[in-house]
């Protein structure tokens, strides 16, 4: 099963060297590369959920780094970061709102009628496949810790 995700990447490497994109072209062929190293490593064709977790969490390195560079007073390479993240977050799901977020999480606590922290596990298990990719699941844990308390 061949992932769209993957092949509109994989289109936009072309498009990037017909256009000379010398810095986009370097952060997709980063992406391309990590998907063909998990690919070989595993001895799997990549669908679109591993596709987007590969590119959540390369998106998520990045803010990591940006942040350094920034603590570090290195705005020059903190722009390099913020701009592959802005690559990355092109073929990303669009990112749910905090309002959003907190619906799904509410539906979440109804539907698993979780009451305690002993139950965040279980909440955590229903929301993960909901909110991947579309939204950073440290903050989905802040969120369901507060509600849960």
């Amino acid at each position: 099963m061949a992932s769209p995700v993957k092949d509109s990447i994989a289109q936009a490497v072309k498009d990037a060297m017909r256009a000379r994109d010398k810095q986009r072209l370097g952060v997709l062929r980063m992406l391309m590369s990590e998907f063909k190293r998990v690919e070989v490593d595993e001895r799997i064709e990549l669908d679109d959920v591993r596709v987007l977790a590969i590119l959540d969490k390369a998106a998520k390195q990045r803010r990591d780094a940006a942040q350094q560079y920034r603590d570090a007073e290195r705005s020059d390479l903190a722009e390099t970061e913020e701009f592959e993240i802005s690559v990355i977050q092109d073929y990303l799901p669009k990112q749910l709102s905090s309002d959003e977020l907190g619906a799904l999480v509410d539906q979440a606590i109804a539907s698993t009628a979780a009451a305690s922290m002993a139950d965040m596990g279980k909440l955590m298990a229903v929301l993960k496949p909901q909110v991947h990719g579309r939204a950073d699941m440290g903050e989905v844990s802040k969120l369901v810790k507060q509600k849960l308390n």
